[in-house]
């Protein structure tokens, strides 16, 4: 077994390293660190802003599944931790997939994901390909 895998039942296929473990690809112009897709709801952004200085990347591209439950319920201010952590440490921030069912019951929620795509630290898009369309311009 290569070290990009790791070992699953017998009979199963194995699944690489990266559905597990942070890594780094170039998407438009800049380094960009892929949370994995898999493991527990991120509530604080210290444990990814640590990964990310580690890999040494200005940008995290973040799956929106990954997220803790409350960051969609912007009363709880999770959101606002989040966001403004990454702020704080000049990070840029894409929440990657699907947000649709959260900007539509929630008008908060939604006017949150609209400043953020006018601005240039955090974005909400729909996959990788359309975060290395505006990392590029």
């Amino acid at each position: 077994m290569s070290a990009s895998e790791t070992a699953g039942p017998p009979g199963r296929e194995t699944e690489p390293t990266s559905r597990t473990l942070p890594e780094t690809r170039q998407l438009g112009a800049r380094p960009v660190m892929l949370c994995p897709e898999l493991g527990p709801p991120l509530r604080e952004a210290a444990d990814v802003i640590g990964d990310a200085f580690h890999h040494g990347v200005t940008w995290v591209a973040v799956p929106a599944g990954r997220l803790d439950p409350d960051f969609f319920r912007l009363r709880t201010g999770v959101a606002g931790e989040f966001l403004q952590k990454f702020a704080n440490y000049r990070l840029g921030l894409a929440v990657v997939g699907d947000v649709s069912a959260h900007v539509a019951a929630s008008d908060a929620f939604r006017d949150l994901v609209r400043e953020c795509d006018r601005g240039t630290q955090c974005w909400f898009v729909p996959d990788l390909r359309a975060l290395g369309e505006r990392l590029s311009l």
